[in-house]
């Protein structure tokens, strides 16, 4: 029986794609903060203010696209907080570096700490969704980093 080829790779990534309220306000938290980089954008004709854009972080991308107040059925924001539920995790080579940089920079995060075989460093952006980086570790599970020390500590 002969194998058959296996078919080229059609998918490349999956781009998380967040409806926000302030596109300037998650510019301030993914760009200042966070340290993301606009690499594309849509400024309706006639109009300044950015509605639309791709973020890259390293080879990892996101989307951001402001709810619009035009009353156009399916634009408007829904009732409710906005990212509930919703956790979107990027694997980097240091969560602890990224944690580091972002608090240098003002953004809020919590105690990064160790699950399942990984650091984990979260962030709340300003529409509720949450973004973890998480690196890999060989420190014991539960670990929690220790500011006041630099280091880990169990």
């Amino acid at each position: 029986m002969a194998t058959q080829p296996r078919p080229e790779v059609n998918v490349q990534q999956a781009v998380p794609f967040f409806m926000i309220t302030s596109m300037e306000a998650s510019l301030r938290f993914y760009v200042e903060g966070l340290g993301f980089v606009m690499t594309k954008k849509w400024t309706p004709e006639n109009e300044h203010k950015i509605e639309w854009c791709a973020l890259k972080v390293g080879e990892a991308a996101l989307m951001l696209q402001e709810y619009r107040k035009d009353h156009h059925p399916n634009s408007g924001r829904p009732d409710g907080k906005l990212g509930v539920g919703v956790s979107i995790c990027f694997v980097c080579r240091d969560a602890l570096d990224i944690y580091r940089e972002a608090r240098a920079r003002g953004v809020t995060a919590k105690t990064p700490f160790v699950g399942n075989g990984m650091w984990v460093t979260s962030f709340e952006d300003p529409d509720g969704y949450r973004i973890d980086f998480e690196s890999y570790t060989d420190a014991p599970e539960e670990t929690v980093f220790s500011e006041d020390e630099s280091r880990p500590s169990s």
